[in-house]
């Protein structure tokens, strides 16, 4: 898979002068999600149909951050790096990764068609239902089809409904903000999950027994719910059932700036410090509290490290 970094208008002429015939499917795509991925499989089939190369534009950062249009849109559900692996997993034979930025937030519906998809030799958009492009929005899959005909061709996807809802990355958003994790994984197609490395904590855990992992997100993600998470965690190639707290641990602290992510591995011996781990979140297990004694808290973990085993066991 070939991966092209566009900035308009500067490297859009480089990227042009060597292009083939494609599909493109066009989308911020947060999460990637089973609707994303819907689009993303046409461009992929329409591709293999014709005989030409099929693509994927994404935009970095989310055009809302840029514009100032909302807070939660600072954090992610996947980090780019993220986002072109799922891509690629896809089968997807080109990403554009188009910076977006203020020179081009007032590109209009038409010059984008004229100036970003035609010279890139798009010979089919494939687009969500609630696709929209062009300053602020103004154009529609509706602007699209008539701005590209009739040499590039517009297909609507519509959208994906999982048990009466639509799948979208602010459904997932929700589904993390309530610690529903599972609810996550339904809209996803795979357990949400947050990538960083193992950094020092304060070594509590491994005085109480419980020997944590205090993980340093290696991007803005969006945080799921505070409270404790059965978890699998990807260390050295390996998946390991573990338990999760995030939270301020108020049994210790009377505030701390940010919540801090703490896994305890099941059954692992191993030195993690400075080692990239992923976490995938697999259930909600309770809220964060404050205890009243140690004895208290080490019961608790116990409680949630054996709870977290007989959740996971089933897990593959």
């Amino acid at each position: 898979m070939e991966i092209i970094s566009l900035q308009y208008p500067v490297l859009l002429s480089d990227a042009a002068r060597s292009a083939q015939p494609k599909t493109l499917a066009i989308g911020h795509f947060d999460g990637v999600h089973k609707g994303h991925q819907n689009v993303i499989r046409r461009s992929v089939e329409a591709a293999g149909s014709a005989g030409i190369q099929s693509a994927v534009m994404t935009f970095d950062p989310h055009p809302k951050e840029v514009l100032g249009q909302g807070q939660q849109y600072l954090s992610c559900l996947t980090p780019l790096r993220e986002k072109v692996e799922r891509f690629r997993g896809l089968g997807v034979d080109i990403v554009y990764i188009v910076k977006f930025d203020l020179n081009f937030s007032v590109v209009t519906p038409g010059e984008f068609v004229q100036l970003v998809l035609r010279p890139l030799q798009v010979k089919k958009a494939i687009v969500g239902f609630d696709f929209t492009f062009g300053a602020r929005g103004a154009g529609k899959p509706d602007t699209l089809k008539m701005l590209g005909a009739p040499d590039v061709e517009v297909e609507v996807v519509e959208p994906l409904m999982l048990n009466g809802s639509k799948v979208s990355s602010t459904n997932v958003r929700e589904a993390l903000a309530e610690g529903r994790p599972e609810a996550a994984e339904q809209l996803l197609g795979t357990p949400y999950q947050v990538r960083g490395t193992v950094v020092h904590g304060e070594g509590r855990g491994k005085t109480l027994g419980f020997p944590t992992a205090n993980l340093e997100p290696e991007s803005a993600y969006v945080i799921p719910r505070q409270g404790v998470y059965a978890i699998m965690a990807d260390v050295d190639g390996e998946r390991i059932p573990g338990v999760l707290n995030i939270g301020v641990k108020p049994t210790f602290h009377e505030q701390l700036p940010k919540p801090v992510l703490e896994a305890h591995l099941l059954d692992y011996n191993g030195d993690l410090y400075g080692k990239p781990v992923i976490i995938r979140f697999i259930s909600y297990i309770r809220a964060e509290k404050k205890f009243n004694s140690l004895d208290e808290l080490i019961g608790q973990i116990r409680s949630d490290a054996d709870l977290a085993r007989s959740i996971l066991s089933a897990f593959k």
